[in-house]
């Protein structure tokens, strides 16, 4: 199950997935995270539960949230040590002058770039790739 950690090889063999829907990223004590709610990824803090969901689920919820955004999933399998991988994406992706939260899972990176940049993010991933 091991996955990539050759910098060259990831940037090249990588595709981004831009994935349906509007995400929000919201916060609340974990006792108060309800219990119908099927976040993409939470995170204990120490001030909180970080919440990343979609937008609409947030609404029902009447959660508050913050940084509506599209997310892009890096299809390739990057090992958890990989080095330089992230920071070669979010580097390009500043380039254009745009934020980016990533996260990564087991299998893959996610980015979660603001609604209505993620046209320009992925002509940027496509290009850093060599798919242009």
């Amino acid at each position: 199950m091991n996955g990539e950690t050759n910098l060259d090889a990831l940037i090249a063999t990588m595709s981004a997935e831009l994935i349906d829907g509007v995400y929000v990223f919201a916060t609340c004590r974990q006792e108060d995270v309800p219990a119908d709610l099927t976040p993409r990824m939470s995170f204990q803090e120490a001030e909180g539960t970080t919440l990343i969901l979609r937008k609409e689920e947030a609404e029902a919820q009447g959660l508050d949230y913050e940084f509506p955004c599209k997310m892009i999933t890096l299809n390739v399998h990057s090992a958890l040590d990989a080095v330089g991988f992230l920071a070669k994406i979010t580097t390009e992706l500043a380039r254009h002058d745009m934020g980016v939260n990533p996260v990564s899972g087991f299998y893959h990176d996610h980015l979660f770039v603001p609604d209505g940049r993620e046209e320009d993010a992925m002509a940027a991933l496509k290009k850093l790739s060599g798919q242009t």
